[in-house]
């Protein structure tokens, strides 16, 4: 697997669990050892205090009121938008909209630019590693305008067939969405190539960017992406809260996909106008306290430090697989060079959600299932698998404990050695 250079002095491990107040909790009467990171990350405190603060202190509605409470929550709330152009390296802070997360960011691209610029016999291309919430638009969005859906294979070890993508482009493709880190199997894409692959082509790209951007640096100038959405609850920050990015010139020409209060310019019962971008995407009211609170969780990682991060993982990955590979029965199912911090698998003659109960009872939490990727999954012809997902509070103590309740594991169904 692919890294980023190690530093020879860097710690076995981050000391951050303190940061967190849940990990100091005992879950059955056992430490916690919770690895489903992949589905959403534990908070630290200062992410948890930012929120509460925020109504303590804090608590007006923005962009209308002249009055001092109402401008300063106002710009706490711009505050956190240049905090996720920062941590995305876009160009400008009107490039960010904030939604409810990686899906809601999805949507809004699907239903504004996609109603606006897709037509009978037009494609739209994914690959065979994305969650639903970047398929099923998709799909809508191809009932309703006549456009077709292509996908990219999936290979034995978990990558993406480029020679397939190639092949796939060509003058219908309109717009390309590719998960730059698997949920299911940790492949870290080459997305700056196949973005670079479909511009040529003439297509846009959206990136899936919810398992990466707590994991390593993203600078979407650098990849050229035309779209980056992701999710605040997998970034150390709150649930209902995340960002789309879209290139200005690009987001501008988008019409609203919702109306309401604070995205229009004027109102009458003949027509109305509408707000420049962001705010023509951002209709009502918005979850004001959860953008403080992923600003905090931005600065959190920050602080850590995303390339110190994505080293850290990256060495505890290497660990953790050399411990499940030492156990008789069980199968990686995504064994791609570059990977980020998840391990998929299956074990003999357990099924994952009965694994998953199992290791609950030794305080060790995965996540069981398919994913929200039932089209993989049928792919490497499995019901879904066990998947245990690092975060930089992950010590290599994490670590044992889940190969120890693994072997408990086999040891109660007789299939272990």
């Amino acid at each position: 697997m692919n890294s980023p250079t190690l530093a020879a002095s860097r710690p076995s491990q981050l000391n951050r669990k303190d940061d967190f107040p849940i990990l100091s909790r005992p879950v059955k009467g056992r430490r916690l050892v919770y690895l489903d990171n992949g589905a959403t990350t534990q908070k630290p405190l200062s992410v948890i205090q930012a929120e509460s603060q925020y109504y303590e202190q804090s608590n007006a509605n923005i962009h209308r009121g002249v009055h001092w409470l109402s401008q300063h929550s106002t710009d706490l709330y711009e505050q956190g938008r240049e905090s996720v152009r920062r941590l995305l390296n876009a160009a400008r802070a009107e490039e960010i909209v904030f939604t409810r997360g990686t899906t809601e960011a999805i949507n809004l691209v699907a239903y504004s630019w996609g109603w606006a610029n897709l037509k009978e016999g037009d494609e739209i291309l994914v690959t065979g590693m994305e969650h639903h919430s970047n398929i099923v638009p998709w799909q809508l969005l191809c009932e309703r305008t006549g456009a077709h859906l292509r996908v990219v294979p999936v290979t034995d070890s978990g990558e993406l067939d480029l020679d397939e993508y190639r092949a796939l482009l060509n003058t219908r493709t309109r717009l390309v969405g590719i998960v730059h880190v698997s949920n299911a199997l940790g492949t870290v894409n080459p997305v700056t190539e196949m973005t670079r692959l479909a511009h040529d082509a003439g297509a846009l790209v959206l990136i899936d960017g919810a398992q990466a951007v707590a994991h390593q640096v993203v600078d979407v100038q650098a990849i050229g992406c035309d779209f980056y959405v992701f999710s605040g609850h997998k970034l150390y920050g709150p649930t209902g809260m995340g960002a789309l990015y879209a290139r200005y010139d690009v987001l501008n020409d988008m019409p609203p996909w919702q109306g309401g209060g604070d995205m229009i310019h004027t109102v009458s019962f003949e027509r109305s106008t509408y707000a420049d971008v962001p705010q023509r995407f951002e209709a009502g009211t918005p979850n004001i306290a959860g953008v403080v609170a992923m600003d905090a969780a931005i600065r959190y990682v920050e602080d850590v430090g995303l390339d110190v991060i994505a080293a850290y993982e990256h060495d505890l990955l290497q660990r953790a697989t050399e411990q499940l590979l030492a156990l008789p029965g069980i199968r990686l199912i995504g064994t791609a060079n570059d990977k980020a911090g998840i391990l998929s698998f299956v074990v003999d003659g357990i099924h994952p959600h009965d694994l998953g109960t199992i290791l609950d009872t030794e305080g060790v939490a995965i996540r069981a299932g398919h994913h929200c990727a039932m089209p993989l999954m049928t792919r490497f012809g499995i019901p879904g698998t066990a998947r245990a997902s690092l975060a930089l509070y992950n010590t290599e103590d994490d670590v044992v404990a889940l190969a120890a309740a693994l072997r408990k594991a086999q040891k109660l169904f007789g299939t272990g050695q």
